[in-house]
Parts: C-alpha cells; sequence; structure tokens
C-alpha cells in the first residue's frame, strides 16, 4: 500500500489536505525579506483565482506528490524513521516534489498560475527543501496504525 493509499481514503483525506494548506502557511509565514516577500505575494495572488483555490490545487496534485514520495518514505520505514530520512534527503525529496509541480503547471489554463510558478522556480527548491521536516511530520501524523 502507498501513501496515497494510506493518507488519500476518504476518512483522512480532508485533514491531510487541511494539515498540508495549514503547514503551506507556516512555511510562508517564516519567510522574511524580499524572497519572503515575493512567495507572499505569489500566495495572494494565486489565492485570489477563486475562494478554495489553494485546497483545491492541493487536492489535486496530493496523489501524484505522494507517489513521487513513496519510494523514499519506504526506505525510511525500512530504517527505522521516515520522518528523518526525509528530512535528511532533502533535496531528493525537494526534486520529487517539483516533478510533481513542473509537469502539472504545464498544463494550468491560468496564465496566473504559470506566470507566478515560472517567476519563483528558481528559488522554489530551496523553499521546498526547507518544509520538507514539516511535510514529513504530516505524513507521520496519518500514517501510523
Amino acid at each position: 500500500m502507498g501513501l496515497s493509499d494510506g493518507l488519500l481514503n476518504p476518512t483522512k483525506k480532508a485533514m491531510v489536505i487541511d494539515d498540508c494548506c495549514k503547514m503551506i502557511e507556516g512555511q510562508l509565514a517564516s519567510k522574511s525579506g524580499i524572497s519572503g516577500i515575493a512567495l507572499k505575494t505569489a500566495f495572494a495572488a494565486l489565492k485570489g483565482v477563486k475562494p478554495g483555490y489553494i485546497p483545491y490545487v492541493v487536492e489535486q496534485i496530493l496523489p501524484q506528490c505522494f507517489t513521487a514520495l513513496d519510494p523514499i518514505w519506504s526506505q525510511g520505514v525500512e530504517k527505522g524513521d521516515p520522518i528523518e530520512h526525509l528530512s535528511a534527503n532533502r533535496s531528493q525529496t525537494a526534486d520529487a516534489l517539483l516533478g510533481v509541480t513542473d509537469a502539472r503547471v504545464k498544463n494550468a489554463k491560468r496564465q496566473i498560475v504559470r506566470g507566478t510558478y515560472e517567476k519563483l522556480r528558481g528559488s522554489a527548491k530551496k523553499h521546498v527543501e526547507e518544509a520538507v521536516p514539516d511535510l514529513a511530520k504530516v505524513i507521520d501524523n496519518y500514517t501510523k496504525v
């Protein structure tokens, strides 16, 4: 059973999406300086696309994200600490997640979505790497039996 199977079952799905959105908000709140302002501005623009847009996007990409993370998470489970394994392999984890978003943005119908993503893509890996420990904790909360 993969992460998608366990984390997106009907009893957990809404909670996982909500916790992922809260994690994103928390990550944004922790950003400062010019890059923080740019990220917060871009996020505000995306939130303005339509009400509920961010949770909708999170829901749409989670299955692919979990599929991309499955091998790394499974290695961590085998080693006894998947949270630490994802955190220790932040670069690989970020690459897996960004591979999903890169593929998705190519098919984005809204120019604001494509344009915003393309402007921030150059610095995205650093920010995703910083978020990996928090994402690993969210995943762990819902994979415990």
